[in-house]
């Protein structure tokens, strides 16, 4: 069952699966955090309150998180044939997945940011710090673990999303158990790659928990 070529599929599809969980998530931080950040210092009460832009921001969110991370993945494959140049494979999927992680990401960065002591906040506009400097100084510095918790969260979210984009040829994990798991029904194959997707995200998890506890030490 398992041949020097299935092991070197497998082998294959952990890279897949992990570039496509990386790069997703990055380029879904390249979106979501300013989009976070947005939401939080345009809010009713925020450190540049605005109504409309708020307005704008949240229904985008809430419109966008909405969408099932599947039905997104079918919806955009013209934009993105039009920007990858194929809807198959593992550089085809990172659009959908960054698509789908940026609004998720947004609201944990936003719910973050909210968790930092107002009083922090207050002493530094005393002291006559801009709105950007309070955001990157005070907000991102203090709200740090809640951050990086939240960025173990949407890494294990994203690689459970793309286990989902092998129904299109995604490549990676959830692929391989498509194509041998569940349409030739090789279920030891199929039992190895859910094995090794929980690995991944146990990996991920004990990483997030490893630096968030030499951050909490720094304090």
């Amino acid at each position: 069952m398992f041949s020097p070529e299935i092991v070197i599929m497998i082998i294959r599809g952990i890279g897949e699966t992990l570039l496509m969980t990386i790069l997703s998530t990055l380029f879904g931080y390249v979106i979501g955090l300013p989009w976070g950040v947005g939401l939080y210092v345009t809010k009713k009460g925020g450190l540049a309150e605005n109504t409309v832009l708020y307005r704008i921001l949240d229904v985008l969110s809430n419109l966008m998180r909405s969408i099932p991370f599947l039905i997104l993945l079918i919806l955009i494959l013209p934009i993105t044939r039009f920007v990858v140049g194929t809807t198959i494979g593992t550089k085809a999927t990172i659009l959908p997945l960054t698509l789908s992680a940026a609004p998720m990401i947004a609201r944990m960065v936003q719910s973050s940011l909210e968790e930092v002591d107002s009083g922090v906040i207050e002493a530094a506009r005393s002291m006559g710090a801009s709105t950007f400097q309070i955001v990157f100084h005070v907000l991102l510095v203090e709200g740090r673990i809640s951050l990086i918790s939240g960025a173990i969260i949407s890494t294990a979210t994203v690689l459970g999303y793309s286990a989902m984009a092998g129904i299109v040829g995604g490549g990676g994990l959830g692929d391989i158990a498509l194509r041998y798991g569940y349409y030739r029904r090789e279920n030891e194959i199929m039992i190895v790659t859910v094995i090794l997707l929980v690995i991944l995200v146990q990996l991920f998890q004990l990483i997030g928990n490893i630096i968030v506890k030499k951050l909490d030490r720094r304090k």
